[in-house]
């Protein structure tokens, strides 16, 4: 084919190769892509962008996809009974098994705080008690209580400082001091 003026035969060459450069470079950015921290979520809408100009379908689209995920997730669907044979199939799968694992950190990481918030007050509280030397006081009765069943209800085991009074002791039948 002839060409009468330049503009006319670079405008051509464009139009033949241009699809190609975009194709290649959609490619590129294919393998180029991984997860890393994102969630899989996020993966999979910038790895369907960049797949839908790019020559990719089928099985290396699928390969492409095992590459740019966390090893952790493309090891469990690799090693899964039941093999994905579509890009959707992998690409639900890895979505269910990333929140799974997010939400477990998250868990561990709610159990790990509790525990450290709980861990050293209960022991120093554990500490302190066994220290304390346990102690048993009578309450205080009505005028009208005398020796028995009554006076015995009335007494309970606390961590306190007996305070005898007058006549306490000799009530329980406590030598006075």
């Amino acid at each position: 084919m002839e060409y009468e003026i330049a503009e006319e035969f670079l405008m051509t060459l464009k139009k033949e190769f241009s699809g190609g450069e975009k194709e290649s470079v959609k490619a590129a950015e294919l393998r180029k892509m991984e997860q890393g921290g994102r969630t899989m979520e996020e993966f999979i809408q910038k790895f369907k962008r960049a797949a839908r100009g790019s020559v990719y379908e089928g099985r290396p689209l699928m390969e492409e996809f095992k590459r740019g995920i966390n090893r952790r997730i493309r090891r469990k669907l690799m090693e899964a009974e039941n093999p994905l044979t579509s890009i959707e199939q992998w690409y639900k799968r890895a979505i269910a098994l990333d929140r799974n694992w997010r939400e477990s950190k998250r868990e561990e990481e709610r159990l790990r705080e509790k525990k450290e918030a709980m861990g050293s007050a209960p022991k120093q509280k554990q500490r302190q008690s066994l220290l304390q030397p346990l102690v048993w006081q009578r309450r205080q009765m009505p005028q009208q209580a005398t020796m028995g069943p009554a006076l015995i209800e009335g007494v309970e085991r606390m961590n306190v400082v007996v305070v005898r009074g007058q006549g306490t002791g000799q009530s329980m039948g406590i030598p006075p001091r």
